[in-house]
């Protein structure tokens, strides 16, 4: 059975009425799916409310136990549940979850080497639960994930939604023929930055670092490029990479660039 494994990014979460559309598409899906979300800019916005500045370090965010207690608060709670309530008004009987629920994402926190990026947590394949998950989607549940995990000694941790997708997509693919679909501001993968046509219909393993030293694949997509060649190395069967609102275009493999 086949199962798709949909990540949308901050781009969507904040924006209603972009989030509205999208959700109601993720709806008309057919079969098993999974929602996994990433933050956007409500935790920074609610956090400067609360005198908590946002500190950056390479573009990642540095997650203290403030800024700990502020993600868990505003993507386990408020974006997850909102999410979730949505889909509900869209008769689609999603439950929304953390890593911690059910030990479905058991992490590490990420070592410290040149950068201390604090309650940070990296995923161990191994031990995510993934029976728990084909249990739910089997009873014809939709999970929806936040980008948290926890570290099995009692506290949560902050991870990229990007790299949650992907090894839920690698561990549900012992019970599911699994695609995965990141969606994100633009059709595809772009031959030249400028243009939004340029998309690159497929990117083979080979191609990628090719890519890299051309410069045509630069910046933020280096890591999700990355992570989807990671999921395919882990057994997943295609990774798309594509625009929110041509989900059903990625979906029936018409849209998007596609990583094999």
């Amino acid at each position: 059975m086949q199962l798709s494994v949909i990540k949308i990014g901050g781009n969507i979460i904040d924006d209603p009425e972009k989030l509205s559309v999208f959700l109601q598409n993720f709806t008309d899906i057919q079969g098993p799916k999974i929602l996994v979300h990433g933050g956007g800019k409500v935790a920074t916005e609610i956090g400067l409310k609360l005198g908590i500045e946002p500190r950056y370090v390479n573009g990642r965010r540095i997650t203290d136990k403030q800024t700990l207690d502020l993600v868990t608060m505003v993507y386990g709670g408020l974006i997850n549940k909102q999410i979730v309530a949505a889909l509900q008004a869209h008769q689609c009987n999603a439950v929304g979850l953390t890593g911690a629920d059910g030990n479905v994402l058991p992490a590490m926190k990420r070592p410290v080497i040149e950068i201390d990026y604090g309650y940070v947590g990296d995923v161990v394949n191994k031990d995510i639960n993934h029976q728990f998950v084909a249990q739910l989607l089997n009873m014809g549940m939709t999970p929806v994930f936040a980008p948290l995990t926890h570290d099995t000694h009692g506290s949560m941790l902050n991870t990229n939604a990007d790299t949650v997708a992907r090894e839920i997509a690698i561990a549900l693919s012992h019970s599911f023929q699994v695609q995965l679909i990141y969606c994100f501001e633009k059709k595809g993968v772009l031959s030249n930055p400028t243009d939004d046509d340029s998309v690159i219909s497929a990117i083979k393993k080979e191609d990628f670092q090719k890519l890299c030293a051309e410069g045509t694949i630069s910046g933020g997509m280096i890591p999700k490029l990355e992570n989807a060649l990671e999921a395919i190395n882990g057994g997943v069967c295609k990774v798309i990479i594509g625009h929110a609102n041509d989900i059903h275009q990625l979906i029936n493999h018409s849209g998007g660039t596609v990583i094999c």
